[in-house]
């Protein structure tokens, strides 16, 4: 199985508001960016969007390092909350509605093809990759914003 590495971020202006996505995937010294946008939408949400669309860049099931500097999605998974989520109906330990469900069933399907290992990054320090991440994913904003 092949080994890649994906870092992801998501940006917002406003929150809710204007926001973008990047995924940039390293397989054997070769990287492959996916970014995107959304015009109303929420940083959750396009952090959830970068790591779903990285994942679907994917052509065949790999070993998956991801990074994130999203606490939101890491911890779904290393803490296990996602699947306390889905045994609730996609509720949250305090009876809540679980928000961006549909996102987080894509996910599942995603991580369910591939083995994937999710790991914390600090956000805005000196992680050169995430920092690159975090760049794209604003000026996906900035490009589609512009009047």
């Amino acid at each position: 199985m092949k080994e890649v590495v994906l870092y992801t971020d998501g940006a917002c202006s406003g929150n809710p508001g204007a926001g973008g996505y990047c995924a940039i995937l390293s397989y054997m010294g070769h990287n492959k960016t996916v970014s995107g946008f959304e015009k109303e939408t929420t940083n959750n949400r396009m952090e959830l969007m970068a790591i779903i669309m990285g994942l679907k860049a994917l052509k065949e099931p790999c070993k998956v390092q991801l990074y994130s500097d999203s606490s939101y999605c890491v911890n779904a998974y290393v803490q296990g909350w996602i699947y306390g989520w889905q045994k609730n109906g996609w509720k949250t330990a305090d009876k809540k509605d679980v928000k961006n469900v549909e996102l987080w069933k894509e996910l599942i399907a995603l991580t369910s093809l591939h083995s994937v290992v999710f790991n914390k990054v600090k956000g805005h320090a000196d992680d050169e990759i995430n920092n690159l991440c975090d760049s794209i994913a604003r000026k996906e904003i900035e490009i589609n914003t512009k009047q």
